[in-house]
């Protein structure tokens, strides 16, 4: 079986790692090609960490295709990437397409593959926020519609296909980030000099991270939400705030920034690389964030974690305790954190660290292959 994989962000590398690997190690166990895999870089956001070493150290199979469809209006991103996909797709006639969660990458993948009947397989299915004023829940929407197999998380999931009539294209397999959380945390054990770097202790810090639209680009929920970590962040606990570009360029403009400079204990820097994340992430005493692949991650590193949003499309972490919803109201971030405690069971709506093996499973199942 031939398969092209489009990826066009970190996290999906990240997530395309673990099935890569599956697909080797299957491959390997059955003594011949099950299985062949290409894998298409969209090149939707430009990653200065993604150099050779974070192929090497994450044992991440180099992207067979690139492309340069970054910086772009959605609409003119989306519309690129149709048309060199379309081209690669012609080219390389694949069996079938995998996709990775709700990127404008994937929603390009899917269509270009769907209108040239070609199978679309979407890990990450059945996501929803229930918001779609989120440019993301209009491609997750779209790319299940078009997708041929349906790989989803969680039983949440498995609703949401369901209320949609998509359940007899759907197939359980876990969450691929828990696999990624499993494998990568003891690397960035191993790597990750961040702690010493930024003079960090163990359980002694808070770690921040803020980049969507809807709070960078509100004046008012911006303001909230750093007058919130502005007043968190002290010398003796420190809080860390990645900066995301697009986050920096608002706070610049909204003449936030020189403040945030002055504050002490608030430690601004670059974005990290992936392993930094990581170790930040398990040693943290809580998280805070917009992002929906930290929500998990937290709870995955056994970490409160503090959504700066008024939804998630990962209920689980909610309804476990995990993970608490603030949106950008200061006085409601300041409280959940003062009352952010670690629940008494870890989560365990994610899986048991097997979904990619499940997920090579399901496709060669789906496609008729041998496994």
């Amino acid at each position: 079986m031939k398969l092209l994989t489009i990826v066009g962000a970190r996290p999906q590398f990240i997530k395309a790692a673990m099935v890569s690997r599956a697909i080797l190690r299957r491959n390997a166990m059955s003594g011949s090609t099950l299985i062949t895999e290409q894998i298409l870089h969209t090149g939707q956001h430009y990653d200065p960490d993604m150099s050779e070493i974070f192929f090497r150290q994450l044992e991440i199979p180099e992207p067979s295709f690139r492309l340069n469809c970054g910086g772009m209006t959605h609409a003119e991103m989306t519309g690129t990437m149709l048309i060199e996909i379309e081209k690669i797709l012609l080219s390389e006639l694949p069996d079938a397409l995998l996709v990775y969660g709700d990127t404008n990458s994937t929603l390009a993948g899917a269509l270009a593959a769907a209108k040239l009947h070609i199978p679309v397989i979407h890990v990450e299915a059945g996501l929803r926020s229930f918001n779609q004023a989120m440019p993301e829940e209009l491609n997750r929407i779209l790319t299940d519609h078009a997708s041929s197999l349906l790989l989803y998380p969680t039983r949440s999931a498995l609703l949401n296909l369901q209320r949609e009539g998509l359940a007899d294209r759907a197939c359980e397999v876990g969450d691929v980030m828990y696999d990624a959380a499993l494998c990568f945390g003891g690397l960035a054990e191993q790597y990750s000099g961040v702690l010493g770097r930024f003079n960090l202790r163990s359980g002694n810090f808070r770690l921040a991270t803020v980049h969507r639209a809807e709070n960078t680009d509100d004046p008012l929920r911006l303001a909230a939400i750093f007058t919130a970590l502005q007043e968190l962040a002290s010398p003796e606990f420190p809080l860390i705030l990645p900066l995301h570009p697009r986050t920096r360029i608002r706070l610049e403009n909204a003449g936030i920034a020189s403040q945030l400079r002055k504050t002490p204990g608030l430690l601004l820097s670059e974005p990290l690389s992936f392993l930094d994340m990581v170790k930040l992430e398990k040693h943290a005493s809580c998280i805070l964030t917009d992002s929906g692949g930290i929500q998990k991650e937290a709870a995955f590193h056994c970490v409160p974690c503090i959504t700066l949003r008024n939804e998630t499309e990962w209920d689980e972490t909610v309804v476990s305790g995990w993970n608490h919803l603030t949106g950008a109201d200061t006085a409601a971030i300041l409280s959940a954190v003062r009352e952010a405690k670690s629940p008494a069971t870890p989560l365990q709506a994610y899986g048991t660290g097997d979904a990619a093996e499940k997920t090579v499973t399901a496709i060669l199942e789906h496609f008729g292959g041998t496994n």
